[in-house]
């Protein structure tokens, strides 16, 4: 005949888990985005219209020569 089974260990339920595992996706989701928006900079900055570029304060008189580009290569026959 067999001999009768040993008890090795006795099982019990595990404990509740603390509030921290429980929760710590929630709480790890929002710090993620206090830190984003905090990075992001307030949503003002990127709604605002771009400034309007200074036009000039008097008209040029047609044919000046200062209109006209000037190169490199023409610096060098002026001088």
């Amino acid at each position: 005949m067999s001999k009768t089974p040993r008890v090795i260990g006795v099982l019990s339920e595990p404990a509740e888990p603390s509030w921290w595992k429980q929760h710590r996706h929630v709480a790890l989701l929002i710090a993620g985005l206090f830190v984003g928006y905090q990075l992001s900079g307030p949503a003002s900055d990127a709604h605002e219209a771009p400034q309007p570029k200074p036009s000039h304060s008097a008209p040029s008189t047609p044919g000046a020569e200062s209109d006209k580009p000037i190169h490199t290569s023409d610096r060098s026959a002026k001088d």
